[in-house]
């Protein structure tokens, strides 16, 4: 038996080895579902490996300004970018890489209707209908800001603000809708689309043009390596863009 786990153990360091120099990219949480796909066909492509970090682009970009060992960052808000890059974080700009867009979720057994334009999301919060409302922390996340502006824009923001469920991120929030805990919420399309959150309940985008575009933007950060950087360039490429795509992302032109 000892000779067996020697065995065993001898064969687990190149993985472990392979696992720990994979370069760390921070990614915003509406990636969730597809830069794993991503990350998984440049493996396939390259050989090589990154380890993904979800989470709010506010909360990375200051982790990052106080020197989080990240080598590539995905915002979901572009400015986020702008200020490491102002900061003496980034490599240049970086590069637009995803237009996001935004929906209405009720999970199976809502009170609420999912309509594009949230009319009876709004006649739910005059009637009693809707107690808890799920959206991701605005002070941070992207889309929380976005989905206030939503709110905002369709005059239901002041009468629903008491019942808001905030998520650290768009991954808690659609995990407070998808889970019935609360009966309604909005939610990034990427998300959205997945089949898990699809067998949950209904979702149906919301006008465009009822929110600042969510311009997403990716940057290399100083003292990234080779195969960060490659990654960054696979993200870009044609079969990485067409990742994107299949999860409900618009392209750059």
């Amino acid at each position: 038996m000892r000779w067996l786990i020697a065995i065993l153990a001898v064969m687990c360091v190149p993985a472990l080895a392979r696992a720990q120099d994979a370069p760390p990219i921070a990614a915003a949480s509406d990636l969730q579902a597809a830069l794993p796909e991503v990350a998984a066909a440049f493996q396939k492509a390259t050989g090589q490996s990154v380890r993904l970090t979800f989470g709010s682009s506010g909360n990375f970009a200051q982790q990052i300004e106080n020197g989080a060992p990240f080598q590539v960052f995905l915002s979901a808000d572009e400015s986020y970018v702008q200020t490491l890059q102002a900061a003496g974080r980034t490599e240049g700009a970086g590069a637009l890489y995803a237009i996001g867009r935004i929906g209405l979720f009720t999970p199976r057994g809502s009170p609420v209707r999912a309509d594009a334009g949230l009319k009876d999301l709004a006649a739910a919060v005059r009637d009693g209908r809707v107690q808890k409302f799920a959206i991701a922390n605005p002070a941070h996340a992207p889309y929380g800001r976005a989905a206030r502006e939503v709110l905002q824009t369709t005059g239901i923001w002041t009468a629903i603000e008491p019942r808001l469920v905030l998520g650290e991120n768009v991954s808690q929030a659609t995990q407070f809708v998808t889970s019935g805990s609360v009966q309604a919420g909005l939610i990034p399309q990427s998300l959205g689309l997945t089949p898990q959150v699809k067998a949950a309940g209904a979702f149906v985008l919301v006008p465009a043009a009822w929110h600042k575009p969510l311009r997403q933007r990716a940057v290399v950060l100083r003292g990234a390596g080779p195969t960060a950087r490659a990654f960054y360039a696979f993200l870009q490429g044609r079969e990485g863009r067409a990742i994107l795509v299949r999860y409900g992302f618009t392209l750059p032109r």
